[in-house]
């Protein structure tokens, strides 16, 4: 592939900046996500996140324990930006996602993080929960290729996107690793406050399909390109799992890369919602795999040992 990573070339066309810019100013009267909120950050107005004009970073880290062909052998760099543009009731990252724990970093700061975990010998920068800070991001992504970077962007999302914004990022992001955390909009808009949630998440995977298509590999399993899609699967069907792969069988892409996940455990405030203030089961977790097969979903991976972050590898049918 020329110019890769696709940052690359955008920014030597100049690309980059103008994205950058374009989404920067916009800040003024924000709709950077489904919210739109419109309020003035570059004036120090705060949103439903809560996020002002500098990005907010929780931690960073050479991350293995994402799906193989992201952490590979070295690692993913992973950058878990503070606060969200959801609100999920059971959140495992509630300290910096909902309470806002975290510091501030300016623009070369940011770009500095993305250097030093390349230094680190990371396969990629992962951009956790990216999406209210994304300006801010692509203007530190500037400083990096001036700096050396060098290592493909994932762009690790809840999938809570406009799929305006996300047109912005063709031939910026190469990889999208983005949920769909739900099939029902009523049980999206009661556990996470966002009501529209299928209708955006939908479009929005959609246009990344559209810019980077099914996953492509190296000869060592490392993603160069293209989508997976996450599905955390939920007690009770809350998740409405059958719905959610009926709809990347049909209008994503049954050669999709997903990765089905067991991890759920009701933290936060899980215990004001009675159908989900309680552990998955497994048998919940096996209906799960078997609606995978059902829609013929046979890419991807699951977490061989039950309930726990780590992937095992375990591929459910590589075509």
């Amino acid at each position: 592939m020329s110019d890769y990573p696709g940052y690359l070339g955008s920014y030597h066309s100049g690309k980059l900046e103008i994205i950058a810019r374009e989404l920067f100013l916009s800040l003024s009267s924000c709709e950077i996500c489904p919210r739109s909120c419109k309020v003035d950050r570059l004036k120090g107005r705060r949103g439903f996140c809560k996020s002002g004009v500098l990005p907010e970073i929780f931690s960073y880290m050479v991350h293995r324990g994402e799906e193989p062909p992201v952490s590979g052998t070295k690692g993913s760099g992973t950058i878990f930006f503070s606060r969200c543009n959801m609100s999920c009731a059971y959140c495992q990252n509630y300290e910096f996602s909902q309470l806002g724990k975290g510091r501030r970093y300016g623009a070369n700061q940011l770009a500095q993080v993305m250097l030093q975990l390349q230094k680190l010998g990371c396969h990629n920068i992962n951009l956790v929960t990216p999406t209210h800070f994304l300006p801010q991001i692509l203007r530190s992504l500037q400083l990096a290729v001036q700096g050396g970077l060098k290592i493909p962007l994932v762009y690790n999302t809840s999938g809570y996107e406009t799929p305006e914004v996300i047109r912005l990022l063709d031939g910026i992001v190469d990889i999208y690793l983005a949920d769909s955390r739900y099939g029902d909009d009523s049980a999206a808009g009661k556990i996470s406050k966002a009501p529209d949630y299928v209708e955006f998440n939908r479009a929005s995977l959609k246009e990344m399909q559209r810019q980077v298509g099914v996953a492509q590999f190296d000869e060592e399993g490392l993603i160069r390109k293209g989508l997976i899609v996450r599905h955390l699967v939920l007690p009770g069907g809350v998740s409405r799992t059958a719905e959610v792969m009926r709809f990347i069988a049909e209008e994503i892409s049954a050669d999709t890369y997903v990765s089905l996940m067991s991890q759920y455990l009701p933290y936060y405030l899980a215990g004001d919602h009675p159908e989900i203030n309680r552990r998955l089961r497994k048998e919940e977790y096996r209906q799960a795999r078997d609606i995978l097969e059902e829609y013929g979903l046979l890419n991807g991976w699951v977490q061989e040992s039950y309930g726990q972050e780590r992937f095992a590898g375990v591929y459910i049918r590589p075509r």
